[in-house]
């Protein structure tokens, strides 16, 4: 007999619409899967007969065929064991086939029969509910993470017996606990920071804007330290932005253990050895996300920037260009979605103190030149503003620190970044990740301020991006200031932002 359910397969952050069919026939005893199955999917057989057996049901001494449709779509993960299982009782008529219809079923199976946790049960939701389809069955560990898609209902099953029982009505499942959201420490507050106040200002500017922004100076400046208090400006995300981001976390695996909700915008600070295929995503088999995914809606702060290896920074190019990073596999290319501001932090030079004016700086014109060597001139300039941060004298280290406080800053961020979600009719894009067309339409540059960007380009040596970046935070700047235009003093401001004296006389 034959048998239909469905299910999933994650390709990127997306889930697409998986037929399962299972055919039971007489013939020698034998049970195949065909439809482009990895061998995590292959290895299916052993786990839902183990788990049916263990369920008290009978396996089908009969020759059983698994079919995954479309057969042109790779199929890869754990979560199919679910949907085979049920299919075979389907098939080999032990429960009605029809019970089956409407329902999208995803989980991995125990050899004792219970339902373990999987990957993507967010992303099974969202296809679940643009489907149109009646509900999704998902391990009781991932239901509240399903939860979060309304209209659709979320049948948590600790085993496969319960999702028997439910299907067959004998059963009745528990209310879906609500999720968690991600418990975030209070970031430090802004006003503990002595001095710097052109890196504050760059740091607000790249929050209200998701700019990115390259900090250069010696070492105990201040750099780490005012990053680390970048979480505690960043405005809340919306619904739509939580959703977002939590797929991508949902997708990596990371809500499987413990189901939780960003509300808090991704702060990722990954090590300087990280690897290219852990920075951008990839790895052998099943391609994950990596920490500029993770960072998605977020940020990346890159301490000791010059530490990391050069072709891992060049990885990071494209994806900051396009808001998407793109991972070919022999099945094809998965897309992972990362627009984040790239927040970096440097030294001047290997000694670190290049430029410093209490300390002389021991390296030699090659250490100099093989030191930014590291970073190439179209890396650089995909930096919004690159900003130089000076000793503190014993005057302003001994002061009692002074200036704004994280909430107020935070404040004024969150309303720039409301004026940007009305310009652009989306709360996932800002003037630092529109379109360039959009951006000019809604720009308000004045003749004036045209005139003095024009005039800059040849003594900045402004690429083409560099005029663009430029225009971008001075929009910010105006939203941060409540202003309909970009003037004189907004251009201004920006380009005094654009380029790092220490960084341009340590490269040359």
């Amino acid at each position: 007999m034959l048998s239909r359910t469905e299910s999933i397969a994650l390709i990127g952050t997306d889930a697409h619409l998986i037929q399962v069919e299972v055919h039971v026939a007489t013939g020698l005893p034998r049970f195949m899967i065909v439809g482009l199955p990895a061998a995590s999917v292959r290895e299916a057989e052993q786990r839902t007969r183990s788990a049916l057996l263990s369920a008290g049901e009978q396996w089908p001494v009969a020759r059983i065929v698994a079919n995954l449709a479309p057969g042109a779509l790779r199929k890869e993960g754990t979560h199919f064991d679910l949907p085979i299982a049920l299919g075979v009782l389907a098939a080999d008529e032990r429960i009605e086939p029809a019970l089956l219809d409407d329902w999208i079923s995803i989980g991995e199976l125990a050899l004792d029969g219970s339902v373990r946790p999987v990957r993507g049960a967010l992303a099974a939701a969202i296809e679940c509910r643009k489907a149109g389809r009646r509900g999704l069955i998902c391990p009781a560990r991932n239901a509240p993470e399903a939860k979060l898609v309304t209209g659709i209902e979320v049948v948590p099953v600790a085993s496969i017996g319960e999702c028997i029982g439910f299907l067959k009505g004998s059963w009745t499942p528990s209310p879906v606990p609500p999720i968690e959201s991600f418990k975030v420490d209070s970031a430090p507050d802004m006003r503990d920071v002595r001095g710097h106040p052109g890196a504050k200002r760059a740091l607000e500017i790249a929050a209200a804007g998701g700019h990115n922004v390259l900090m250069v100076g010696p070492p105990g400046v201040g750099k780490t330290m005012l990053a680390s208090r970048l979480p505690g400006i960043l405005p809340s995300m919306s619904q739509d932005e939580s959703l977002e981001a939590t797929r991508v976390y949902s997708v990596a695996g990371l809500l499987a253990e413990r189901p939780a909700l960003l509300t808090e915008r991704p702060f990722r600070v990954p090590h300087h050895h990280i690897s290219p295929a852990g920075l951008v995503g990839g790895g052998s088999g099943v391609a994950r996300p990596g920490e500029i995914s993770l960072a998605h809606l977020g940020v990346l702060f890159l301490d000791e920037l010059a530490l990391y290896r050069k072709d891992v920074l060049e990885t990071l190019r494209a994806p900051l260009e396009e808001g998407v990073v793109r991972i070919a596999r022999s099945g094809g290319v998965v897309t992972y979605p990362c627009r984040f501001s790239l927040i970096a932090a440097m030294n001047p030079c290997p000694c670190g103190y290049f430029g410093d004016a209490q300390r002389a700086c021991r390296c030699s014109d090659i250490q100099l030149t093989a030191y930014w060597s590291k970073l190439s001139g179209p890396l650089l300039d995909r930096f919004d503003m690159q900003v130089t941060m000076a000793r503190l004298n014993k005057g302003e280290l001994l002061r009692a620190p002074e200036g704004e406080d994280s909430p107020t800053v935070r404040r004024r961020v969150g309303a720039a970044r409301g004026v940007q979600y009305e310009r652009y009719s989306s709360p996932l894009v800002t003037n630092a990740s529109t379109k360039a067309g959009e951006l000019a339409r809604r720009l308000g540059l004045t003749e004036s301020a045209r005139r003095m960007v024009a005039d800059a380009i040849e003594p900045l040596r402004l690429t083409g991006r560099g005029v663009d970046r430029t225009m971008r935070v001075a929009r910010t700047i105006a939203d941060l200031e409540g202003a309909e235009v970009v003037d004189e003093e907004r251009i201004a401001e920006a380009l005094s932002l654009r380029i790092s004296s220490v960084g341009s006389e340590a490269a040359a």
